[in-house]
């Protein structure tokens, strides 16, 4: 039910009656009581507006966006995973608060969010990208909804703004067999503290946060198998993706370095008398493996060094699937082992690595048919041709 006149509206939504200003352009709204109220602070804004009265949009707009996110960022920490946390926090400092971090939430319009897609755009941000920074000004506009800052999320279904148009999809990019051997004896000339966990990664396809939350007793030698259990983003131990647990098979070449590692790890602690470090990849000190530290001053002097293209520590967890898939492993095999949500998942990313999977069906489209024997090939005669 509406009732408007000079820009004011007395509008039911959500549950709640709203008061909606929008005079010579400029817009503010107001969460009131119930229809009564709502219908008369609506004649009240309209008698002042009449008048020349512009106090209304004197007023204080409220928390800026900055403040307000800071603090939705913090209040909600305890209650999303780590690298969820990460992600929002990532998303608001780069892109969302340079842009629209001095305008007061309440205030926020579909506009401003298309400006901020624009702007990302402008800095070259892949749609990918560009859908985290909306998703996480969406989830800090749906806060200030139920705050009763804002009638409605202006963030929300903004998927025609965030298509890719032209642009090709990202392709994954695997290294060889040969040059995954170039990269783990790199690793043992100049890193040799981190050659197991680059063996590990190329032989199990587990994440980063994945192999620095590994532990000792989460390895099983004799039936080869490693227990992901845990994962560790930004220094803090989480749930893996999806927070699903698995096992992942251990070839025998990764036995036994994590065999040569735990002995040399035993013959220190021995000869120091302290216990053994729980986790298995640390560094040459015993501390734990910060992974920006080990992606920009480890593994990408590794590449250059060994004179590999320059691809992300992710890669090579797309590196062990598609070596599985070239020796001809089954999709379900590979999604148990990366621990995928789904089969789909696992079809959508490596499917087209699939060698030859369907040349034999288009081949068979080149055979000739063959002819019958006991056909005649003498043609039908008009009198032959059946009546209907």
């Amino acid at each position: 039910m509406r009732h408007q006149r000079m820009g004011v509206t007395a509008k039911y939504h959500k549950y709640c009656w709203w008061v909606f200003v929008n005079h010579r352009g400029r817009r503010k709204a107001k969460k009131v009581g119930d229809r009564a109220t709502a219908l008369e602070v609506a004649r009240q804004i309209r008698q002042r507006l009449a008048e020349g009265d512009l106090g209304l949009f004197a007023s204080d707009p409220g928390p800026t966006l900055e403040a307000y996110a800071n603090g939705w960022l913090t209040d909600g920490e305890a209650g999303r995973k780590a690298s969820t946390h990460r992600f929002y926090d990532f998303n608001l400092r780069l892109h969302i608060l340079p842009v629209l971090g001095g305008k007061p939430v309440s205030a926020v319009t579909r506009a401003d969010c298309r400006h901020l897609i624009t702007a990302c755009r402008a800095k070259s941000l892949k749609p990918a990208s560009m859908r985290g920074v909306n998703r996480t000004l969406s989830a800090v506009l749906s806060q200030a909804v139920e705050d009763a800052l804002l009638p409605a999320n202006p963030a929300f279904r903004m998927g025609k703004y965030l298509r890719a148009g032209d642009e090709l999809p990202p392709e994954i990019q695997p290294l060889t067999s040969l040059q995954s051997q170039a990269l783990v004896a790199q690793a043992e000339k100049t890193f040799p503290e981190f050659a197991p966990l680059f063996l590990c990664a190329l032989r199990t396809g587990m994440r980063l946060g994945e192999l620095l939350a590994l532990q000792w007793n989460d390895i099983d030698f004799g039936d080869r198998l490693i227990h992901v259990r845990r994962s560790r983003v930004a220094g803090r131990l989480t749930s893996t993706k999806n927070t699903q647990r698995r096992r992942v098979d251990m070839s025998l070449m990764l036995r036994e370095s994590l065999r040569r590692l735990r002995t040399a790890r035993k013959r220190t602690a021995l000869k120091e008398g302290t216990p053994l470090e729980k986790w298995v990849f640390t560094t040459r000190a015993g501390q734990i493996v910060d992974g920006d530290n080990l992606r920009s001053r480890v593994f990408y002097r590794i590449l250059e060094q060994a004179d590999l293209p320059r691809i992300r520590l992710h890669d090579l967890r797309h590196t062990y699937a598609s070596l599985l898939i070239q020796q001809g492993e089954s999709l379900a095999y590979v999604q148990q082992q990366l621990g995928h949500s789904s089969i789909q998942v696992t079809v959508d990313v490596y499917g087209h690595l699939i060698p030859g999977a369907n040349r034999a069906a288009v081949d068979r489209l080149d055979a000739q048919p063959t002819r019958n024997p006991d056909a005649t090939s003498v043609p039908l005669g008009a009198s032959d041709i059946p009546r209907k």
